[in-house]
């Protein structure tokens, strides 16, 4: 696969994190900051929230022709969470890649894993909330969720929490314009200090996990 880095080529973005992390504000403010950035679309099975529109925010189709799509080879990577679907189209990403164009992909730790593994130029970056009361809280500010679901919710965003080591760098969401200005560092590609690896950062990760 040709390197990210060759000339007039565009960079792909990683960002993923567990549910309740503020990942989606963060993105959002992301794409307002760095007007160049583009935004790649998944498609979901999923229904639409209240809030979202049709091929701004996902495209939404049905699980039939989600299925189709994967036997066809179309999605740079896929995931079942919470029982629905979501995946990238590959042909969207290479053709904004060739064009030179920058591109943000907001997906989770499982489509980031197929991605690094196809791409592995791409910039992954994962969010990590600053404790479990705010993850929980956050999951409750929503008011779009069962009781129930929202205690799904927090289970598996725990079990995800685990994930974060296997992205290149780590942002941890205390407070959002610090957060912010984090990812706007690594976009800019000046995220030393932001690694994975940097100290500290294990035994806190082990902490929201505990």
């Amino acid at each position: 696969m040709t390197s990210a880095t060759a000339p007039g080529r565009g960079r792909l973005y990683v960002i993923a994190a567990p549910s309740g992390t503020g990942k989606t504000s963060l993105v959002k403010a992301l794409m307002q900051r760095v007007p160049s950035l583009g935004f790649s679309v998944s498609h979901t099975t999923r229904p639409p929230r209240p809030n979202e529109v049709p091929g701004r925010d996902y495209h939404f189709v049905d699980h039939a022709t989600f299925r189709r799509m994967i036997e066809a080879g179309e999605f740079l990577e896929h995931a079942s969470v919470f029982d629905n679907l979501y995946g990238t189209s590959q042909a969207a990403v290479e053709a904004a890649l060739a064009a030179g164009r920058d591109l943000l992909l907001e997906i989770d730790w499982q489509g980031a894993r197929q991605v690094r593994a196809r791409l592995p130029e791409a910039v992954d970056v994962f969010i990590l909330p600053p404790s479990r009361a705010a993850l929980e809280e956050r999951l409750r500010g929503r008011g779009t969720d069962s009781a129930g679901v929202i205690a799904r919710r927090l289970a598996d965003s725990v079990t995800e929490l685990s994930r974060w080591g296997e992205f290149r760098y780590v942002v941890v969401n205390d407070r959002f314009e610090a957060a912010l200005a984090d990812l706007e560092r690594i976009v800019a590609g000046q995220g030393a200090g932001l690694e994975a690896g940097r100290p500290g950062l294990g035994a806190f990760a082990a902490g929201l996990q505990a």
